[in-house]
C-alpha cells in the first residue's frame, strides 16, 4: 500500500462516541465524529461532527461541517456547512459559513455566517 493510500484512509476515519457513554474534558479529533453520548468539554474536529438524536455536548466545538439531530450547548464554529435536523436543538453562539435548519428544529442564541466566520480558527487548537 503507497503512503498516500494511508494518508486518506487516516483522514476518513470516524470515531465514536455510543448512547450510554460520557465523556468530560477536551477531545482533539483528526477525522470524523459521532456522537450518540455525552460529552462535557471542549472538541476540535478536523472532519464532519454527527451529533445522534440521543448526543448531547455541552461545551465548545471546532469542526468543518455538522449535522445536529440531539442537543448541543455552547459556542460552535462550522467551517462549512452546519444541518440542523427536525430533532436538533442548538442553544448558544453559532459561527459558520452556511447553515440549514429543518422544520421542527430549535436555534437559540446568536449567528455570525461569513466565508470566514468559522474557519479562521479551524486549523489552530485555542490555547486556554
Amino acid at each position: 500500500m503507497g503512503k498516500g493510500n494511508e494518508t486518506q484512509s487516516s483522514a476518513n476515519t470516524l470515531s465514536l462516541i455510543s448512547a450510554g457513554t460520557e465523556l468530560r474534558g477536551e477531545i482533539d479529533c483528526g477525522g470524523d465524529l459521532r456522537i450518540d453520548g455525552t460529552v462535557v468539554g471542549s472538541l476540535h474536529v478536523k472532519g464532519k461532527v454527527v451529533i445522534g438524536e440521543t448526543g448531547r455536548i455541552e461545551g465548545d466545538m471546532q469542526c468543518k461541517n455538522a449535522d445536529i439531530m440531539g442537543y448541543m450547548r455552547g459556542k460552535l464554529q462550522v467551517a462549512e456547512l452546519l444541518s440542523l435536523k427536525a430533532t436538533g436543538r442548538l442553544e448558544g453562539e453559532l459561527k459558520t459559513q452556511r447553515l440549514g435548519i429543518e422544520p421542527g428544529a430549535v436555534f437559540t442564541g446568536t449567528c455570525e455566517m461569513s466565508e470566514d466566520a468559522a474557519s479562521r480558527n479551524l486549523g489552530e487548537k485555542k490555547d486556554k
